[in-house]
């Protein structure tokens, strides 16, 4: 069986990889082959997906024109020294390793492969994803198209320079802790209002779901979404004021900025 697409892991973001590209009307499960020496998670994803597995990350490597590279960046340098011989510049290697950059990847791999560095989240695994693409210059237009149309099937995509990546690390890569924090905090604040724990997170999470979907569809601008909900006088004006009034905006630009200093640190080291 020809392979068309190899995963170098199987993780659960290689998987939620794997959920958007099964969206594609030209999928071919038996065209997949994934990397993975745990047994019973080959079986999963096997009986799960109708995908092929291997022990052998080698045969991935040697086998598959489109590779996403899916290990954690700790296991980045000894997999890398197993595959780098057999991989050639006719093969796309699409990293998602966090922190890991492209002449980091170009180091490890070849020069001669092609590379497109991604960001994802983990709401890839809801259909839901948002994922930053960078192409190395080796790259071409058609890499980049390619990948974008595996990952929108499960959110959406930006292309971005590799330079504002430590910055959406934090904003989308680590945005998804931050916003169920902020959850939290609003059923946590419901509850102490009188309602039910399991009502309070319903009531905010669908509230942040519907307000995000709302949003995206009508393109609103957000000042003016706020205020046209905010009317004088209401119940939204009233907590908005306290909002307002308190450094919550500088508590999360500066959360932000911890998160993305965090990002240039581990890329460094």
């Amino acid at each position: 069986m020809k392979t068309k697409l190899g995963f170098l892991g199987a993780g659960k973001m290689a998987e939620g990889i794997l959920a958007a590209a099964s969206l594609m009307k030209d999928f071919d499960p038996q065209a997949v082959l994934m990397a993975e020496k745990v047994p019973a998670r080959a079986k999963e994803l096997e009986k799960k997906y109708g995908v092929r597995t291997t022990p052998d990350a080698k045969e991935v490597a040697r086998t598959a024109p489109v590779i996403f590279l899916a290990v954690r960046p700790q296991d980045l340098a000894a997999l890398a020294a197993d595959v780098k011989p057999l991989l050639t510049k006719k093969q796309l290697v699409v990293s998602i390793a966090a922190g890991k950059s492209l002449a980091t990847l170009k180091k490890a791999l070849g020069k001669e492969v092609r590379l497109v560095r991604v960001m994802p989240n983990l709401a890839l695994r809801a259909k839901e994803g948002m994922c930053a693409l960078c192409p190395a210059k080796n790259a071409t237009p058609a890499d980049v198209r390619k990948v974008a149309k595996i990952l929108d099937g499960a959110g959406r995509t930006v292309v971005l320079p590799e330079k504002n990546f430590d910055a959406v690390t934090a904003l989308s890569g680590s945005g998804p802790a931050f916003f169920a924090f902020m959850e939290q905090a609003m059923a946590e604040g419901g509850r102490k209002l009188g309602l039910p724990a399991d009502a309070a997170r319903l009531l905010a999470e669908q509230t942040m779901l519907g307000t995000a979907a709302y949003l995206r569809q009508s393109g609103a601008d957000l000042e003016a979404f706020i205020s046209g909900v905010a009317t004088p006088g209401g119940t939204t004006a009233a907590g908005m004021d306290v909002m307002r009034a308190s450094d919550f905006a500088d508590v999360v630009a500066q959360t932000l900025a911890a998160a993305a200093n965090r990002s240039a640190e581990l890329g460094r080291g």
